[in-house]
């Protein structure tokens, strides 16, 4: 047995550890990419009304304040799951008007409290916008955010 490396191992070990390598990548990809079409999003479809909400939230620049799955701006809160703190899973009406009630309201002028803009969004944009919230909320996050409060 050699002591040393040769040219011919190297490239062997070269050749051997890229294939290796290429087809780990490749294997991930089609896992992450089938977890994420399958259980991530538990199945929900991406409806109109989803992706009209999305453009909402885009439009209105939502992001550069709010956090959705952990990306955006900490300033108010987390969006993930306001579905959720809203009480969409039980009583998926009253979240709806909840939600919307909240976003007409705003800003509520109490005094050293952050306020949120008022958008004057449409019947048509509060439902697309709270659409795209209840959708976010159906992702698993796998446990994002720590805590119901965002």
């Amino acid at each position: 047995m050699p002591t040393r490396l040769t040219k011919s191992a190297a490239r062997n070990i070269f050749y051997g550890g890229s294939a290796f390598f290429l087809l780990l990548y490749i294997g991930l990809t089609a896992h992450s990419h089938y977890y994420m079409v399958n259980d991530s999003t538990g199945g929900a479809p991406l409806t109109e009304s989803v992706e009209r909400g999305k453009h909402v939230w885009e439009k209105h620049s939502c992001i550069n304040c709010h956090t959705i799955l952990g990306e955006g701006a900490y300033f108010a809160p987390e969006l993930g799951n306001v579905w959720v703190r809203y009480g969409g899973r039980d009583n998926p009406d009253g979240a709806r008007a909840g939600l919307k009630a909240w976003m007409k309201a705003q800003p509520t002028g109490v005094p050293g409290r952050r306020q949120m803009p008022q958008f004057n969004l449409t019947e048509q944009e509060l439902d697309d916008l709270i659409d795209f919230l209840r959708w976010t909320s159906l992702i698993n996050t796998q446990g994002w955010p720590p805590n119901d409060a965002g």
